[in-house]
């Protein structure tokens, strides 16, 4: 085979090639993938959760610093007492602060975790309701499974229907505030 020859016959391989992907993209995607961060913080739903976890936090690190700022008060209060107090006096006087600090502390610590588990808990119900938006997507993708995007070593960019979902959760659902049971 001459030079021609071997460059004509790998443009028809090539042009042929070039069908069957076409071919291949028109197939359904029996696997698709999704990434769920993604999906959670790209639509209008999941902006505004997190948007309420961030004032909500952001409320606990104004409020953390103004007891702080009366602790510090206090303490440097009770240090100036120290030399005038009987021993006893301060020692008493010393443990109960300790103690309205350690309160204070597992107060403050049990309104972070709150905060957390509100997140925790809209993103679960965020993607119990989307089930039936991703339902539709496996249908219309001729799809059976959907993976976790991040569990996949390799694909191809077309079986990634995040893009897709988000679109379809932001026409259905907005950002799903209208649910009586969203917390704020």
């Amino acid at each position: 085979m001459n030079r021609r020859g071997f460059v004509a016959g790998g443009l028809a391989a090539l042009t042929a090639t070039s069908g069957f992907a076409q071919t291949e993209f028109a197939r359904p995607q029996p696997v698709v993938t999704i990434d769920p961060e993604r999906l959670f913080s790209e639509t209008a739903y999941g902006q505004r959760v997190l948007d309420a976890v961030e004032a909500r936090s952001a409320e606990l690190v104004r409020e953390n610093r103004r007891i702080e700022a009366e602790l510090i008060a206090e303490e440097r209060s009770l240090t100036d007492q120290r030399p005038t107090l009987p021993i006893e006096e301060f020692r008493a006087l010393a443990d109960a602060f300790d103690e309205k600090v350690q309160r204070i502390r597992a107060e403050q610590d049990a309104k972070t975790r709150e905060v957390q588990t509100l997140r925790e808990a809209e993103q679960q119900r965020f993607f119990t309701e989307i089930a039936p938006v991703l339902s539709i997507l496996l249908r219309q993708r001729g799809a059976d499974v959907v993976i976790d995007r991040r569990s996949v070593f390799l694909s191809s960019g077309r079986v990634d229907i995040t893009d897709d979902a988000i679109a379809i959760i932001d026409a259905r659902l907005g950002d799903g505030a209208s649910d009586p049971t969203t917390k704020e």
